[in-house]
């Protein structure tokens, strides 16, 4: 039977990319070494780093003006590192609070010290619904906008189309749908993104930042870890990196280039998306928690209204090889995760199954 991971992270990864992984953690190279055992000062990482940029910068269209960097802790790290390095000259962030991880950004940043104001949010109405900046928003004010493209708990997006405008700078959490659709970069000053969504395993985050606003960056009052000059100046090598994961992210941004890049991922991701949305609209027991342009491509979100079948129906799930459908314990129901590397079947495999246990508990809603 075949079996599907609808996890939100860490996440389904291309069949390709594992394959390939297992060959190599048994020797590469001409059979020298175990990639885990290379040295992250060696020629063969070196490589592996640089075509990785090259990679991301070829994939996201990225201009000459822009870094690349590979920095640990996740995304959470980047909530702090961030308005330690830039939030110096107003010492004042604002941050749209679409969801869980805009308002841990948030809190992140007042606890560096910075005062991290909150210009709007959708919190009172469980986040169902994208916030956006109010009119009276000055940017001026703040040293730079804060926002989480995809909302991967609650399944909400700011797509390329309806992405808030500002004349400040704009900083985006991209963690959970990097390469999943097209941004163009140079809306951005500085974009992050964890890798374990849809990048590769976990343990690597991709910090991609605009080199004019890196000149503006705090270097005297930072320590060398949470430094991005540090990273600059030492090809993301300033202490031993996660060597495993840099080389993982490399392969699927391999494999991304070999479907046809971001173009055909969203297109793919779209039809996916549809597929299931579809379903769910037509549905009498099922219900999507998000409507309209604000919806996730790659997380989608849903419920029967009753919280204890929502556990059953994802429970059973597993008999059927479908894995971690249910909802993130602070929205509940059930979350569909369909990121690059999950297959068009594993949406007909999930409509296949939501009908047998619509016809199953239908009578227990």
């Amino acid at each position: 039977m075949q079996s599907y991971n609808f996890s939100a992270g860490p996440a389904v990864m291309p069949s390709e990319v594992l394959a390939q992984i297992q060959a190599d953690l048994a020797q590469s190279q001409k059979g020298h070494m175990s990639i885990l055992e290379i040295s992250h000062r060696s020629l063969t990482f070196d490589k592996i780093v640089d075509q990785a940029k090259d990679r991301l910068r070829e994939l996201m269209d990225l201009p000459q003006d822009y870094e690349v960097l590979f920095v640990q802790g996740g995304g959470s790290l980047q909530f702090e590192m961030v308005p330690l390095n830039f939030a110096n000259q107003k010492h004042q962030i604002a941050v749209l609070d679409s969801g869980n991880f805009a308002h841990k950004a948030a809190q992140a940043a007042q606890a560096e010290g910075v005062s991290a104001k909150i210009v709007a949010s959708s919190r009172d109405e469980k986040y169902r619904y994208l916030p956006q900046l109010p009119a009276d928003f000055s940017a001026p004010a703040y040293d730079y906008l804060h926002i989480t493209t995809n909302n991967t708990i609650e399944g909400t997006c700011y797509h390329q189309s309806n992405l808030p405008q500002t004349n400040g700078p704009l900083v985006a959490d991209m963690s959970s749908n990097i390469l999943a659709e097209p941004y163009d970069v140079r809306n951005f000053d500085l974009i992050f993104a964890g890798a374990q969504k849809n990048l590769g395993p976990a343990g690597v985050t991709v910090v991609i930042v605009k080199k004019s606003w890196l000149a503006q960056q705090n270097v005297t009052k930072v320590g060398p870890m949470m430094r991005y000059q540090s990273y600059l100046d030492k090809n993301s090598m300033y202490n031993t990196p996660p060597v495993f994961n840099i080389y993982a992210l490399n392969l699927v941004l391999g494999w991304v280039q070999d479907q046809g890049g971001v173009p055909a991922m969203y297109a793919a991701n779209q039809k996916k998306a549809q597929l299931l949305y579809d379903y769910l609209d037509q549905s009498d027991f099922y219900h999507p928690l998000v409507t309209g342009a604000d919806r996730s491509l790659t997380n989608v979100v849903f419920s029967t209204g009753n919280d204890q079948l929502d556990q059953t129906i994802a429970q059973q799930a597993q008999e059927y090889g479908l894995y971690n459908l249910a909802g993130h314990r602070s929205v509940g129901g059930f979350r569909a995760s369909l990121y690059n590397a999950q297959p068009l079947s594993a949406v007909t495999a999930l409509i296949d199954y939501l009908d047998k246990a619509q016809k199953e508990h239908q009578n227990e809603r």
